[in-house]
């Protein structure tokens, strides 16, 4: 009895405790939704603070364009004035006007008219025309391409959500064709296309065209068929006054005159093209000279986003909501995991998306969309397109090339055929210096034939940084690369590589983020995965492609390892850029590095090829 007694004190405690512990749990349990609901209504306030905040940065961006066109529009007005006075007192000491003068004067007094004929006679000094003068701005307008064409939309929304961006900085300047100058009628995103392509004239209208164009006379003429904006009323059927006086004005110049159909009914512009000189177009169904779209380097690249990606695929609708700009639209190419786009899609917005890294389909596969990335490019950039059209209307096209000079320095003779067969799966190659054995040199021509070969014998105590110090001097193409004959490189190496100086702004460009094998444990690493597309301090040497001159200008060490270190260390204390690249087709191969061991991630214990050869 005792002892149920006991057991039944001992459970009515256990409750007890049992009860004040779950009292307490409920009480900070109704705290901890008390705490929520305020987190969820402050996260709300602040969404909508971020939307009016992204309204009113809207408002104020068009109150500053209004302000800016009312400031233009003064300017002018002033200068108008000024012209009309400089006019009339240009007349009134015309010699025609003051020899009336003194006639009028003296007509009845023989003396007077005498004396008035002689004042006539003499010279005066004309007044000096007005110049018209730059308009002021509160900030230095900044000339160069896509100053004035960066992203304003910030906040996207999905099914509710609200998402604030970091756009993306649209890159200004430098352009492919300096010494061209182009006069472009055309929407936002053609007009965005060609900007980097030559120096640039938009924004003219049918009223202003003869005042502004001659400010910089251009070199050609190119109309797109617009949907928008003062040219539509002039391209769409009958050809209005306007597009006659500006092609008018353009043949008496000897100025060429390009349309270019890349958008709705054909019939609707093609009276206005019977005008030009030369006429091209997307549509496969129109009997004209094609121009199709291509990627712009510049604007379509993997460069990614500040804030990284959203981890989520979206669709087309709600990757592009249709009242973005096209800047906003290059921002949104690089926000999702992935882009599903229905059949039907426009080809060269199926490229714009894959030249930004971002996958299409349903599956966020990096693999995939690296060769989706390589496929955009290979369907031709705009510099390739304004190639096409520059021959076909028979103004040069001169620009600078990516030809590469290939530097092989061969310490090990047992080396020799991996590392030559390494160079000769590359495209675009145009000079290879190879430093090595005696019987390097007929070995190259055979492996190589279509590739200017020079070869050099190193003396028996040169390090690698020695050689490709010798080696840099007989370079002749505009890029170098340095290749390692101990290493592996897929056939599309040096192509990823050279695309970079396509968008980005370094003079070295390598690989951070690469795999690598390790013979004796058979290991398959991957070193800083993270480090793809980014500036960073120091990149691979093996993996090395820079421009002739800054090479020239940093010279190598005297070191066989660690002369890449040396130069990276150089490029910091010089203020020089570099680029790291993806971390495809190449793999680093060595017997053991325990260095590499404890620095990247292993990835499986076998071959490294069919990760990193795509």
């Amino acid at each position: 009895m005792t002892t149920e007694l006991e057991s039944t004190r001992r459970a009515l405690r256990d409750a007890i405790t049992q009860a004040e512990r779950a009292a307490e749990l409920a009480r900070l349990l109704d705290a901890a939704q008390a705490k929520l609901a305020a987190a969820e209504q402050s996260a709300d306030e602040v969404k909508a603070l971020a939307e009016q905040l992204g309204e009113v940065e809207e408002r104020l961006e068009a109150e500053q364009a209004a302000a800016d066109k009312l400031r233009r529009e003064l300017a002018e007005q002033r200068f108008q004035a000024e012209v009309a006075n400089w006019k009339l007192s240009s007349i009134k000491v015309a010699r025609w006007n003051r020899l009336g003068d003194a006639i009028k004067s003296g007509k009845n007094n023989p003396m007077r008219l005498a004396k008035g004929l002689r004042g006539a006679a003499k010279p005066v000094k004309r007044p000096i025309a007005p110049k018209r003068k730059p308009v002021a701005a509160d900030k230095a307008k900044d000339e160069r391409p896509g100053a004035a064409f960066q992203a304003t939309s910030t906040i996207r929304t999905l099914g509710g959500a609200s998402f604030k961006l970091r756009p993306f900085r649209v890159p200004t300047g430098p352009n492919t064709r300096p010494h061209l100058t182009a006069a472009v009628i055309a929407d936002p995103h053609a007009e965005a296309l060609l900007r980097y392509e030559w120096r640039q004239t938009t924004g003219f209208t049918p009223r202003d065209f003869a005042r502004v164009l001659p400010l910089e006379v251009p070199h050609l003429l190119v109309v797109e068929s617009v949907t928008e904006g003062p040219w539509v009323q002039e391209l769409t059927g009958e050809p209005g006054e306007g597009l006659k006086a500006l092609l008018a004005w353009c043949a008496e110049r000897g100025i060429r005159t390009v349309f270019w159909h890349t958008q709705g009914d054909v019939a609707d512009y093609a009276a206005a093209a019977e005008l030009f000189e030369h006429r091209f177009t997307t549509d496969l169904t129109v009997a004209w000279p094609r121009l199709q779209f291509g990627v712009q380097p510049r604007v379509h690249n993997p460069l990614p986003l500040a804030g990284g990606r959203i981890d989520r695929v979206l669709t087309l609708d709600q990757l592009l909501p249709g009242h973005l700009r096209y800047p906003d639209v290059l921002t949104s190419y690089r926000w999702p995991a992935a882009a599903d786009c229905p059949p039907g899609t426009p080809q060269w917005r199926l490229a714009e998306i894959a030249a930004c890294n971002t996958p299409i389909g349903t599956e966020a596969d990096t693999r995939r969309a690296h060769v989706a990335l390589r496929r955009a490019y290979g369907m031709g950039t705009m510099t390739e397109r304004v190639d096409e059209l520059l021959e076909a209307i028979g103004l040069p096209s001169a620009r600078a090339t990516l030809d590469t000079s290939v530097m092989l320095p061969i310490l090990d003779p047992f080396l020799m055929e991996h590392g030559l067969a390494q160079v000769a799966k590359q495209s675009g190659v145009s000079q290879l210096i190879v430093i090595g054995p005696p019987e390097a040199e007929l070995r190259a021509r055979d492996v190589l034939p279509d590739v200017e070969v020079i070869y050099r014998r190193p003396h028996p105590a040169m390090t690698e940084g020695a050689m490709l110090d010798a080696g840099i001097d007989l370079c002749e193409a505009d890029l170098v690369a340095v290749m390692d004959p101990r290493d592996v490189y897929g056939p599309h190496y040096l192509s990823d590589l050279r695309r970079a100086f396509l968008f980005s702004t370094a003079d070295i460009v390598g690989k951070a983020a690469f795999y690598a094998h390790l013979r004796k444990p058979q290991a398959t690493l991957l070193k800083q995965p993270d480090a793809e597309y980014s500036y960073l301090p120091e990149i691979n040497g093996a993996t090395l492609i820079a421009r002739r001159n800054t090479l020239r200008e940093l010279g190598f060490a005297d070191l066989t390892e660690g002369w890449d270190e040396v130069l990276m260390r150089q490029c910091r204390t010089d203020g020089i850029k570099v680029f790291s690249t993806d971390r495809f087709g190449y793999v680093r191969v060595r017997d053991e590095d325990r260095w590499l061991l404890g620095a990247a991630h292993l990835v499986e214990y076998g071959s490294a090829e069919p990760h990193a050869l795509i």
